[in-house]
């Protein structure tokens, strides 16, 4: 069985079904899952956080920070908004502009399976070997325990990272870009949990599901969101963030509540409660178990009266950089996203387009270009995919 299409997308997650949806009429998307869009699906707590108001190019990571500026400035956050809203998909802003769905993040993977159609999309189909003649790609493809080949003018690697293995990530794309020239930069899990070993693995395991406001800083980069104790380490937002700028051996800065002054809490606090044991005081302002956690390295027994303004500033000080050293992360298994992918020195910007080969074109998580926590990612997923689907068809 032979088929020839224009276009063959490799991949049904965002990228993919929004390249389709821009690529023109005769093209093919294909998928080894079940279903389209899985981690559209499980996204934002199944409701999808679809892009966020406040994306741009600062909020990408890549070895080229200019490359996404073309793709994110011609397909905005604001044009996505309005397609969803066209399509009558209620949603809402949480903290720092992140977009959800109000309902189910499954009327996002329906709305661009609208939109993709014409376009015809194969599930349960495994990639095999792929080579260019000149003109043409020939892909050979299994489909439902059958051999199919198709060939194409036009291919598009839209399979994603290495992110989440169960679902099925593989890093296909890289391997197909590299066949075809293009070097990988390296790839690493990103917006992932950071595990440690050791005495502070089994402190912060009693720490256990207890969260804290925290201002987390690793390498000149600093994210002030919600921090999460697990049996394994930290995580919650300010981590997850943190943990794209981090790498092995190096230290995070913890600045424990850094939206109070510690220091003229407690202060103020010694002058109407100076009769409270210090923990106590402490406890009012940080999550008990913590205070306990922390206990052996505070300041004397006493009240808080006892304490002088020296004490106090000493102890803020210590809550405002509290050092720790994550040993690992917990990886591929629970990372967002993998930072890294093919290198974009040898892909056209304004078309996603490969310079080493005509017709090849990468998107999305493939791409060295990589998100923050918060709908960043989808929205390069939205504009590098347009990116490619216009520069395909030609609109």
């Amino acid at each position: 069985m032979a088929r020839h299409v224009t276009t063959l997308i490799l991949g049904a997650g965002a990228a993919g079904l929004m390249c389709a949806a821009h690529a023109g009429p005769d093209t093919l998307v294909v998928d080894h899952a079940k279903a389209p869009g899985e981690k559209i699906r499980i996204s934002g707590g199944g409701r999808c956080n679809f892009t966020n108001l406040h994306a741009g190019p600062e909020n990408f990571l890549s070895e080229n920070p200019h490359f996404a500026k073309s793709a994110l400035s011609r397909y905005t956050q604001w044009d996505f908004i309005d397609l969803v809203d066209r399509h009558g998909i209620a949603w809402h802003e949480k903290t720092l502009g992140q977009l959800f769905c109000d309902d189910s993040a499954k009327l996002i993977i329906a709305m661009l399976l609208d939109e993709m159609r014409p376009a015809d999309l194969w599930l349960q189909t495994e990639v095999g070997e792929i080579r260019h003649d000149g003109s043409l790609f020939h892909v050979a493809l299994t489909r439902e325990g059958r051999s199919t080949y198709v060939t194409a003018r036009n291919l598009v690697l839209a399979t994603g990272g290495k992110s989440i293995p169960k679902m099925g990530a593989t890093g296909l794309a890289y391997r197909i870009a590299a066949q075809f020239g293009h070097r990988i930069t390296e790839t690493r899990p990103a917006l992932v949990p950071l595990t440690f070993d050791g005495a502070a693995k089994a402190q912060f395991a009693a720490l256990s599901g207890t969260s804290v406001p925290a201002r987390v800083s690793c390498n000149g980069t600093s994210f002030e969101e919600g921090m999460l104790f697990t049996h394994r380490g930290l995580s919650g937002p300010s981590i997850l963030q943190i943990s794209s700028y981090w790498r092995e051996g190096d230290s995070l800065s913890l600045h424990l509540r850094p939206d109070i002054d510690l220091y003229t809490a407690l202060r103020d606090r010694r002058a109407t409660s100076g009769a409270k044991a210090l923990t106590t005081t402490l406890s009012e302002l940080l999550p008990k178990a913590l205070v306990q956690h922390l206990a052996a390295d505070l300041p004397g027994p006493g009240n808080l009266a006892d304490q002088s303004d020296t004490a106090l500033r000493a102890l803020a000080d210590q809550l405002g950089d509290w050092r720790v050293t994550p040993t690992s992360s917990e990886g591929y298994r629970t990372a967002e996203v993998t930072l890294g992918g093919i290198a974009t020195e040898s892909l056209s910007s304004k078309t996603m387009e490969s310079a080493h080969q005509p017709g090849l074109y990468a998107i999305g998580e493939a791409v060295d270009v990589t998100g923050w926590l918060g709908g960043y990612n989808f929205q390069w997923a939205w504009s590098s995919a347009v990116a490619a689907g216009r520069a395909i068809s030609g609109h």
